[in-house]
């Protein structure tokens, strides 16, 4: 396991989630995305050897695992661990952050974002959010 640069606790969540395909990759997760195949459809435009090195990367810190499909075991599904799901008050404090101080053009999934975030408070949003996934998550599992 790779030794932390340094003692800070920014620099060291920076080191796994300072790039943005690793956001990417988790808001895709929320998003219901399970599979390389779908990240790779990502508007955002991921090069392939940039996808591989992010999932391994996110696996390596217990953010994410992977299965493969019983019944065919080339496609893998990956999801988010409870440590995952954990970011989503991140990514959503800076897509909020976003909405209010960048003048940007979102698009429609930006924009149902926003729009559905104003109708109840940050933290009820967040934890609607995180449930709905646990609950997809469980569902795939068949926990």
């Amino acid at each position: 396991m790779r030794t932390n640069r340094s003692k800070c606790p920014l620099v060291n969540i920076l080191d796994i989630l300072g790039d943005k395909w690793s956001l990417i990759i988790i808001r895709d997760l929320f998003l219901g995305k399970k599979t390389f195949t779908e990240f790779m459809k990502s508007p955002e435009k991921f090069a392939s050897n940039i996808l591989s090195n992010r999932l391994e990367l996110l696996i390596h810190h217990g953010l994410l695992k992977v299965v493969k499909l019983p019944h065919d075991q080339k496609t893998k599904l990956y999801y988010l661990t409870d440590k995952g799901i954990d970011i989503y008050p991140i990514i959503y404090e800076m897509m909020n952050w976003s909405s209010r101080n960048l003048d940007s053009e979102f698009g429609p999934l930006g924009i149902q974002f926003i729009k559905d975030s104003k109708k109840v408070s940050s933290k009820t949003y967040i934890k609607r959010t995180q449930t709905k996934y646990t609950e997809t998550r469980n569902e795939l599992l068949n926990v």
